[in-house]
């Protein structure tokens, strides 16, 4: 007999009662040269239950992210845009810096230093969005940034004497260093100012492009997906979370699935929209919704979810709380249905033989996502 314990029970009570609807994020701070926006957990409560942090970055033409680290591990992924991006790891000599586009995912570990840049000559904003595991960091369900410079950087903490002696500096210098550069966290950069360019062979085993990857997935009218995994982005195992993109064409069913290892699903829309339900303990169904891009939703552990795209299709970018994860479906090819003896789903209906038949006998051939028909549009 398996044990429930009480912070099981009481976490899962928690998340039927949550508000589980899908959130756009606030500004936390930015100004000329771009923004930086997060989901609070005040106002999305699974962001705390899963100790799971959302943020994201949108720099202007010419806007540069200072370098900063972070308390969580996480993995950003490119929503718009291209620009460059450094990763400074623990220990290393030098910074690799990448050039980067939509579509990129990259996985950053603890104690990465980066910093972001989108080019003077952009058209569009540089977007990136950043899913991570905040269960170390100093606020469940909220990444802390540390900046090492700007108004906010930590050298303005230190005295003169400190930041004089450990760079071995004069007085005079020092106090200039910590007071010359007044912006907080993003800055706009002059016209003409020269930045690094990015390394093409620095993209190696940093970054996946999940718009160009081998597709894990790939049903006809139905959708696709790309799987992140220690295989193809190899940091992954060092940030201990899973991550996929999921596009689905218009009017496409994503079979209705749970996740059996205990993670949690942390979905951001990156563009369209759809249909989602989530049903969770004793058949309640805890959210149903419209799901457009731009908001992000967290399914609680072993909650069923499901989504159906608009006539636009939808797309989803999604991080799962461990680096394998395990998922069981209740419909298609794979289902759990098609694997249970007749007798037993007949007398799990309480229905008859011809019934259970028909319903095994439908989606042979389907995988996870089903393309419309002429009964479901």
């Amino acid at each position: 007999m398996v044990q429930r314990t009480s912070s099981d029970s009481a976490a899962s009570a928690e998340a039927m009662v949550m508000d589980l609807s899908p959130k756009r994020p606030a500004k936390s701070y930015g100004g000329e040269g771009g923004s930086y926006f997060d989901w609070c957990p005040s106002e999305l409560p699974m962001l705390r239950a899963a100790s799971i942090g959302a943020a994201k970055l949108s720099l202007a033409a010419g806007g540069l992210a200072l370098p900063f680290y972070s308390d969580s591990a996480k993995v950003a992924y490119v929503l718009q845009g291209k620009g460059t991006c450094a990763v400074l790891l623990p220990e290393t000599p030098s910074e690799k810096i990448l050039p980067i586009k939509e579509g990129d995912a990259l996985a950053l570990p603890f104690g990465v230093v980066t910093w972001w840049h989108n080019l003077h000559a952009a058209t569009t904003e540089l977007v990136v969005l950043f899913l991570g595991d905040t269960s170390k960091g100093h606020t469940a369900g909220r990444f802390t940034n540390m900046q090492l410079t700007g108004s906010t950087g930590i050298f303005t903490g230190f005295s003169t004497e400190f930041v004089a002696r450990a760079w071995d500096l004069p007085q005079d210098a020092a106090a200039s260093l910590v007071s010359t550069q007044p912006g907080a966290g993003i800055v706009k950069l002059k016209d003409g100012f020269r930045m690094p360019e990015g390394c093409d062979k620095d993209r190696e085993g940093m970054v996946l492009n999940c718009l160009e990857a081998p597709l894990d997935v790939d049903i006809k009218n139905g959708g696709r997906v790309v799987v992140l995994n220690t295989q193809n982005l190899p940091l992954v195992k060092e940030v201990g979370l899973g991550a996929d993109l999921v596009r689905i064409d218009g009017h496409s069913m994503c079979s209705p699935g749970f996740s059996c290892d205990s993670a949690y699903q942390v979905t951001y829309i990156v563009r369209g929209s759809g249909r989602v339900q989530v049903v969770g303990i004793d058949g309640t169904r805890v959210l149903e919704t419209r799901a457009e891009g731009g908001c992000l939703f967290i399914v609680p552990r072993f909650f069923v979810v499901s989504k159906i795209a608009d006539d636009t299709g939808m797309e989803w970018f999604s991080i799962i709380t461990t680096p394998n994860p395990i998922f069981s479906h209740l419909a298609g090819r794979t289902s759990v249905w098609k694997a249970i003896s007749p007798a037993v789903l007949q007398a799990s209906f309480s229905t008859t033989p011809e019934m259970e038949n028909l319903f095994r006998s439908k989606r042979l051939d389907s995988e996870i996502f089903f393309a419309p028909n002429s009964n479901s549009i």
